[in-house]
């Protein structure tokens, strides 16, 4: 499900579940496990990646709507403190994205220090919307600190992925390379990242973090009750079994 290697001093952690790495619940607590597990080990930086062509497809769909009320309750507050725990992660962690990365898949790789994308066919964005389910509140401050604030609406209301170059353009990735070097470019990243006096470095993310943070720490309870309201409504589960029916059983 993950497997972890160590590259000197960075561990480099790939995302193997599955055909597209889909975020369910098996895969979140495996992530949420590793994170507590890397903060406590001797790598000073991490590298997060996928497998084959895909980083991340985000949420597993067709589990969401057949699981029903009980799965959407268990999986809405995982994905929320994976996200949150990837985003305050105290060490260097820095995303190769080795091909698409989609909703919560991009969300992952965003709450990441820094992104290098393979440059190629792979796409990454946030098509929550036209999916038919609304943002978690750790989701919307990720992309507000990765995201011109100018753009932010724009590609949230949209459900805009992108290629490689637009990618690099709006901010979902901050560097691009080719696919036989992605790793290495990532972990060089990282390494220097991990050379950084670890203090320095985890109160510097910190203080770039912290606004994003408290807005999560006081608008969770309030929003992400709704969130949750929303993705059980009739209505939410309509959209995202059309969206089911349209995308991903052609």
């Amino acid at each position: 499900m993950i497997t972890t290697e160590a590259r000197d001093d960075v561990a480099l952690a790939q995302l193997a579940h599955g055909k597209v790495n889909a975020l369910d619940t098996e895969l979140l607590g495996a992530w949420i496990a590793e994170l507590d597990r890397l903060e406590q080990a001797d790598s000073r930086a991490a590298v997060l990646t996928g497998t084959g062509r895909v980083f991340s497809a985000g949420v597993d769909l067709r589990r969401l709507l057949d699981g029903g009320r009980e799965y959407v309750e268990a999986l809405l507050p995982l994905l929320g403190e994976a996200l949150f725990k990837t985003f305050t992660f105290p060490k260097p962690l820095v995303a190769a994205v080795n091909g698409h990365a989609i909703a919560g898949g991009c969300l992952l790789a965003c709450a990441c220090d820094y992104r290098v994308m393979a440059a190629g066919t792979g796409r990454i964005g946030t098509p929550e919307l036209s999916v038919g389910v609304p943002f978690p509140t750790v989701a919307m401050e990720i992309l507000r600190l990765v995201l011109a604030p100018h753009r932010l609406q724009a590609v949230v209301y949209r459900g805009l992925t992108c290629a490689p170059d637009d990618a690099l353009a709006s901010g979902f990735v901050d560097e691009l390379a080719e696919s036989d070097a992605l790793l290495d470019r990532a972990v060089e990243v990282a390494a220097h990242l991990g050379s950084l006096p670890p203090a320095s470095f985890a109160l510097t993310k910190r203080a770039i973090r912290q606004p994003g943070r408290d807005r999560v720490a006081r608008y969770t309870r309030s929003i992400d009750e709704e969130v949750l309201a929303a993705w059980l409504s009739p209505a939410v589960q309509d959209a995202v079994r059309a969206y089911v029916e349209r995308t991903l059983r052609k």
